[in-house]
């Protein structure tokens, strides 16, 4: 008898471990079943809900917080409370969804199914990737052991260490960089950069700081009106601006960061005879540069369970459409946000443009029509801080073209290539606002 109720026990937790919020018992079929509980896959769930209230949906997402991450650069330069990007998972998990509160491990698209750590298989009839990102430290040799500890900092792991580290540093060099892989929001790195500088000029460390943005890329942005502005504002902190760095090694014991110099032909670098950086040429390519203070984005890949499966490209990034986010080989999955291998910036303002394609498309598909809304363009938005109290905001497309929401008149911003307070306003208090009461709750904004 004891054995029994031992086994029904554990049944029963079974069937707690995913549940909706009203707690039912756990499905193991849902019509369309979404992975990730972060921005795309709310966002989706939302909208589907507001378009038809009768879909049956499920949302497989192990977390209980909910963040609003493009806060966190506020955050690290001590302007915005940490505490306000966070929300309880329940509090903006759509009423009418199943909530399956565990890990997604696997995929078995020919079976319609997705596995999972705790819950068995999940089928479905589609299926939705929005899974986000993983920080791999890996992939920079020394970053693991460095990383929030000391005088290494980053925005994207924890932002009030990076706070306490610009607010105790004395001087000397600040290096501020990111990795060769994508990013989410990739102009994050130069922000802090920007906001870390003005900072220094206003406690009066600027004349015995230097201000080091080093990027693998090749320019500071790829929207030529945004890059116009921006070096203006390199030239105004006087920053030191080192393109085609790219970081493999961090020595945190010594504060040392190595560089691999990817330029090649006339643009391959060379070290000034003023050397005030202290950089050191230490092998074919190989730069050193020591620092007294090091931000960085850690490098970044699709999660596990994705990269790992069949639904990858080559690169290891969800293959989808650049245009309709339809799989390019399961007709009924579609991937959208991160983690998805759209050739554009990743960003929440992407993925308020991704998701009502994937929507139309998913509702197309369940009238047996043909998912053929192919209308997103590659908009991305990004709210570069450039100092307190002053923002440009780097709106562009596929091709790179600068496309400004019209919109932003109604703010009386005419050129939001240009820095502008207003455009600080809109970024540290109207877009949370928006996030939290309008896009979690499947409204157009």
């Amino acid at each position: 008898m004891l054995l029994k109720i031992k086994v029904r026990s554990l049944n029963f937790m079974k069937l707690k471990k995913a549940t909706n919020n009203n707690m039912e018992p756990m499905k193991t079929h849902h019509q369309i079943l979404v992975i990730g509980g972060g921005t795309a896959g709310i966002m989706t769930a939302a909208q589907l809900l507001k378009r038809n209230k009768s879909l049956d949906i499920a949302i497989i997402e192990p977390a209980d917080t909910h963040y609003y991450q493009p806060a966190w650069t506020l955050v690290g330069a001590g302007t915005y409370d940490y505490e306000k990007t966070a929300r309880p998972m329940a509090s903006v998990m759509p009423k009418q969804v199943s909530w399956i509160k565990d890990y997604a491990t696997g995929f078995e698209p020919k079976n319609n199914s997705v596995t999972t750590k705790g819950s068995g298989k999940i089928t479905y009839d589609y299926l939705v990737v929005a899974p986000g990102l993983v920080m791999d430290t890996s992939l920079i040799e020394g970053l693991t052991e460095a990383i929030d500890k000391g005088v290494v900092c980053s925005n994207y792991t924890d932002p009030n260490h990076t706070w306490e580290v610009i607010k105790n540093f004395k001087g000397g060099n600040a290096v501020f960089t990111q990795p060769t892989t994508p990013i989410k929001c990739g102009g994050a790195p130069q922000k802090i950069a920007y906001l870390a500088a003005d900072y220094f000029r206003k406690h009066g460390l600027d004349k015995k700081t230097n201000v080091i943005f080093a990027t693998p890329g090749s320019v500071i942005f790829g929207v030529k009106e945004i890059k116009n502005t921006l070096m203006k504002v390199l030239d105004r902190y006087g920053i030191h601006f080192k393109p085609f760095y790219a970081p493999f090694k961090i020595d945190a014991e010594k504060k040392i960061i190595y560089f691999k110099n990817i330029a090649t032909g006339e643009n391959k670098h060379l070290i000034p005879e003023n050397n005030a950086l202290r950089e050191k040429m230490t092998g074919e390519n190989i730069i050193e540069i020591p620092f007294d203070m090091l931000h960085l984005a850690p490098p970044q890949t699709a999660p596990k369970f994705v990269k790992e499966s069949v639904l990858v490209n080559d690169a290891g990034w969800l293959d989808v459409d650049h245009h309709s986010m339809q799989h390019n080989h399961f007709a009924n999955i579609f991937g959208l946000g991160d983690v998805a291998a759209l050739p554009t910036a990743k960003t929440g303002a992407a993925i308020r443009k991704q998701v009502p394609v994937v929507v139309d498309n998913l509702l197309k598909l369940l009238k047996h029509q043909e998912a053929d809304n192919k209308s997103y363009n590659g908009y991305s938005s990004c709210p570069l801080v450039t100092g307190y109290g002053k923002m440009v905001l780097g709106e562009f497309d596929y091709q790179n073209n600068f496309t400004p929401d019209p919109k932003l008149k109604q703010m009386l911003v005419f050129d939001s290539s240009k820095e502008h307070w207003r455009l600080w306003i809109l970024k540290k208090y109207i877009l949370p606002y928006l996030y939290w009461n309008k896009m979690m709750k499947g409204q157009d904004v």
